[in-house]
């Protein structure tokens, strides 16, 4: 099993920067990869950005965040982070981290809000 802690999330002005953290414990040499997913009221939860462990590592990002986010992992720390730049309102979202597991199971973090006042 893998347990996922997240933090850093906020109120922040648009055009203002946090940055998120999950830090991982557990099974962690199963985690095949790490990222992070958010879920706006009424909307389902989607994607935000993701980094491959086993590829290379190798990331990728949702359309709506490239150029502005930036997801990153300190090996040593087991922690995974998520840098958001240049916020909108459309980032107000529950942030959740995700582990995919090397046998195929997934685990999720209890998830941290950003809000993004318009």
């Amino acid at each position: 099993q893998v347990q996922l802690v997240e933090s850093g999330g906020g109120l922040v002005q648009p055009g203002g920067s946090l940055r998120l953290s999950c830090a991982a414990s557990g099974s962690i040499s199963s985690i095949n990869a790490m990222g992070w997913y958010r879920q706006a009221p009424g909307k389902e939860r989607e994607l935000v950005a993701v980094i491959i462990i086993f590829s290379g590592p190798s990331t990728h990002y949702a359309e709506s965040v490239k150029g502005r986010f930036t997801i990153s992992r300190d090996n040593a720390k087991n922690t995974v982070y998520l840098q958001m730049n240049s916020l909108k309102p459309e980032d107000t979202a529950v942030y959740y981290c995700h582990a995919g597991m090397t046998y195929g199971m997934n685990y999720w973090g209890k998830g941290t809000l950003v809000t993004v006042p318009s």
